[in-house]
C-alpha cells in the first residue's frame, strides 16, 4: 500500500501460468529478437516467449549454450560487435528485446563498450533493417543510482549513478531514446529467483548461519524474476510506449528484514554480523584482482562495493506498474521460498537445517 492512499496491489504467483501468457503472448507480433538469452533473467524472458508461442530469434555469442525451451528458437551465432550478425539477427522483427550487457568488470572502459557501444550498435543497425519494430531494453536502477531517503526514486528523477556499470548503462538508455521506432527502458532493481548467481551468494550464507552485510540501516527494492518477465511481456504487447518505468514491489523493505525473511522461507536461524565500509571495500578489492587476473565469476569488485555501500536502493514503481498494465508484485516470502527450493533441487545449496544457536550473539535476526 502506498503512502499516499488506499492503494492495493494483488498478490502475483511466482510462476507464470499458460493463461497468463496467452494473454500477454496474443498480442505479441514476432518475429521476436533477443540479445541475452542465455542470462539469469533472459533465459526466464525466452523460456516465456517460448512457451507463449512468439517466433523468436537469438543472438548468441556460443550456440552450445542454447538449451531446453530456447531449442525452439531461430540463433544467430555472435555478438553486439558483428554488424553481419546483429543485421541478421534484426532483419524483419517486429520486435527487439535487449538485455545482453556486462554486469561485473574491474574496468570501466569494458563496461562503456558493452553497455554504451553495443547498445548504440544494436539501435543503429536496427534503425536500418527494422526502423518500426518496438524495443524493449533492460537496464538497470543503477542507472538512476541510490535514494537519499527510504522513500525511494522514480524514473523522473535527475539521474546520479554511483558505479561505472551504472554510468554505462545510461549511456545505454541514452541511445535507446534515438531508436526512430517505440522503445520502453526497463529498470529493475536487484532480481532474484531460479538460476540466479549474485542474489544466491546470500542464500548460501543463510544455509552456513552467519551473514555479514554492511553496517548501517538500509531500505531496498527487490524483485522476483517472474515480475521483471511480466514487465517485458507487457511492453512488447504495447504498454508503456516511450516511457523510462521502474520495476519492483511497491513497498520496499530494510536490508537486515529481507535477511529476515530469507532464512525463515529457507527453514533457518542465523547471525548477522554488520561489516564496517573499510571490510566491505577490502574484499572488494580482492575482487578487482581476480578479476584482472581472468576470474570472472567474482561477484564482489570495488564497483559493486559502491552500489552495496549505498544507503538506499528504492525506487517508486506504482506508476511505473500502472503504466505497464501490471496488477501487482510476488511477494517476498513466496518468492524466496520458490528460489530456496530451486536452488536446492538443482544442489547449489544445502537441503539440511541449520539449528538455533544459544548464546551472545553480534547481533540477531
Amino acid at each position: 500500500m502506498s503512502g499516499s492512499g488506499a492503494t492495493f496491489w494483488r498478490a502475483l504467483p511466482a510462476a507464470l501460468s499458460r493463461e497468463e501468457l496467452a494473454l500477454w503472448c496474443s498480442s505479441i507480433p514476432g518475429p521476436v529478437a533477443v540479445t541475452g538469452g542465455t542470462g539469469f533473467i533472459g533465459s526466464h524472458v525466452v523460456g516465456a516467449l517460448v512457451d507463449g508461442g512468439v517466433p523468436l530469434r537469438l543472438l548468441v555469442r556460443d550456440p552450445g549454450k542454447i538449451s531446453g525451451r530456447a531449442g525452439a528458437a531461430e540463433v544467430v551465432a555472435g555478438d553486439l560487435n558483428r554488424e553481419g550478425a546483429l543485421s541478421r539477427l534484426l532483419s524483419g522483427c517486429r520486435g527487439v528485446v535487449h538485455l545482453a550487457g556486462l554486469v561485473r568488470s574491474a574496468s570501466p572502459a569494458a563496461f562503456d563498450l558493452a553497455n554504451r557501444a553495443g547498445t548504440e550498435r544494436l539501435v543503429e543497425t536496427l534503425a536500418g533493417t527494422s526502423p518500426d519494430a518496438r524495443l524493449v531494453y533492460l537496464s538497470s536502477l543503477a542507472a538512476i543510482g541510490p535514494s537519499p531517503d527510504p522513500g525511494g526514486v522514480g524514473p523522473e528523477a535527475p539521474p546520479r549513478p554511483v558505479s561505472a556499470y551504472g554510468r554505462s548503462k545510461l549511456a545505454g538508455e541514452a541511445a535507446v531514446r534515438a531508436h526512430p521506432g517505440v522503445w520502453v527502458i526497463l529498470r529493475p532493481p536487484t532480481t532474484y529467483g531460479p538460476r540466479e548467481t549474485d542474489v544466491l551468494q546470500f542464500f548460501r550464507l543463510v544455509a552456513l548461519g552467519l551473514v555479514p552485510y554492511p553496517r548501517g540501516e538500509r531500505f531496498v527494492t527487490v524483485a522476483y524474476v517472474a515480475d521483471v518477465v511480466r514487465a517485458v511481456l507487457a511492453a512488447l504487447a504495447g504498454a508503456g510506449d516511450r516511457r523510462t518505468v521502474h520495476l519492483g514491489a511497491p513497498a520496499p523493505g530494510s536490508l537486515r528484514g529481507m535477511l529476515e525473511i530469507i532464512a525463515e522461507t529457507g527453514g533457518l536461524t542465523i547471525r548477522a554480523l554488520p561489516l564496517p565500509a573499510l571490510a566491505v571495500r577490502a574484499v572488494a578489492l580482492g575482487g578487482d584482482v581476480l578479476h584482472l587476473l581472468g576470474v570472472r565469476r567474482v561477484t564482489l569488485t570495488s564497483d559493486k562495493a559502491r552500489e552495496l555501500l549505498a544507503r538506499h536502493w528504492v525506487a517508486r514503481t506504482e506508476d511505473s506498474l500502472r503504466a505497464l498494465g501490471l496488477a501487482g508484485t510476488v511477494p517476498l516470502r513466496d518468492g524466496f521460498a520458490a528460489t530456496w527450493a530451486w536452488y536446492r533441487d538443482a544442489g547449489w545449496v544445502p537441503h539440511a537445517k541449520i539449528r538455533a544457536r544459544t548464546g551472545r550473539h553480534s547481533e540477531r535476526l
